[in-house]
């Protein structure tokens, strides 16, 4: 059993804040907000998903909790993503996936997460339907990354990722075409795409 301990008014207001922005109304984004010409196959079905937007509060300034994906993957291989993944059919729901994944692949307890709320849905190319869940985490955990998944467990500054002036837009070639993604590095972390854009979107609502 975990003890409950006192709230700092910092968390509490980081907590109130959030809340409020994930309770604003809004659409959910997508990998095609910067390329509206994309042309999706007829009768696409998107399988759900869910991510955690973990964000300690264990050393000071809150800190974003992200992986970076094992360079061996066949799907996104070395990319920095959230710990999260598809719902599987013992899931509840997007929430209980993000934590089900969250334990898999850092060791983060499922119980520690404090779940604050839910962005809208971001669409990938890849079809899923994928729910950023954002939770506070507020007692330490050693991070466990799953072998042959996730190569490293890090951290950057909340403040960093809500900040919009810290995003570009960035393009490579894709399937013969340009796509064009957001940015928002953080030293030598290479932060984009999918990832980039919820954290944007998070960034948007909490202006």
């Amino acid at each position: 059993m975990r003890i409950s301990r006192p709230v700092p008014d910092a968390a509490r207001n980081l907590a109130d804040r959030l809340a409020a922005a994930l309770a604003t109304p809004g659409r959910g984004s997508s990998d095609f907000d910067l390329n509206p010409g994309t042309v999706l196959p007829e009768g696409r079905k998107l399988r759900p998903a869910g991510v955690l937007v973990p964000i300690s509060l264990t050393s000071g300034a809150p800190r974003l909790i992200l992986t970076k994906r094992s360079s061996a993957l066949k799907h996104h291989p070395g990319q920095i993503a959230f710990p999260g993944g598809k719902v599987d059919p013992g899931d509840r729901d997007e929430t209980a996936a993000a934590l089900r994944e969250a334990w898999e692949e850092i060791g983060l307890p499922q119980d520690l997460p404090q779940v604050i709320g839910c962005l809208p849905p971001h669409e990938t190319v890849t079809g899923f339907a994928v729910t950023p869940v954002v939770g506070l985490i507020r007692e330490p955990f050693s991070p466990r990354p799953e072998e042959g998944e996730v190569a490293e467990v890090f951290s950057v500054p909340l403040e960093h990722v809500l900040d919009p002036g810290n995003y570009v837009v960035e393009s490579r070639r894709w399937r013969g075409s340009r796509r064009r993604y957001y940015v928002v590095p953080y030293g030598p972390y290479y932060i984009w795409g999918a990832t980039a854009r919820m954290l944007r979107s998070l960034a948007e609502r909490m202006r």
